[in-house]
């Protein structure tokens, strides 16, 4: 014998774990993206203006690199 589960209003829409589960796996994607641009800025800043240009940056691309919006 078949049965079928009519309980739901919305079938097939995420319950509260798979709300709660995309909620943990977005604000983690967020950590990690402002950790990875703390890291590039302070790696960034560390180097002298002369290495800077080595490697076709200024300064002031620093922002924008860990930002992730710099384009060549």
């Amino acid at each position: 014998m078949a049965a079928f589960d009519t309980t739901r209003t919305n079938y097939g829409a995420p319950g509260f774990l798979g709300r709660a589960g995309a909620m943990f796996t977005a604000v983690h994607a967020g950590i990690a993206s402002w950790n990875d641009g703390r890291s590039a800025r302070k790696a960034l800043g560390r180097l002298s203006d002369r290495q800077l240009e080595d490697i076709g940056l200024v300064r002031g691309d620093i922002e924008l690199i860990a930002a992730g919006k710099h384009r060549r």
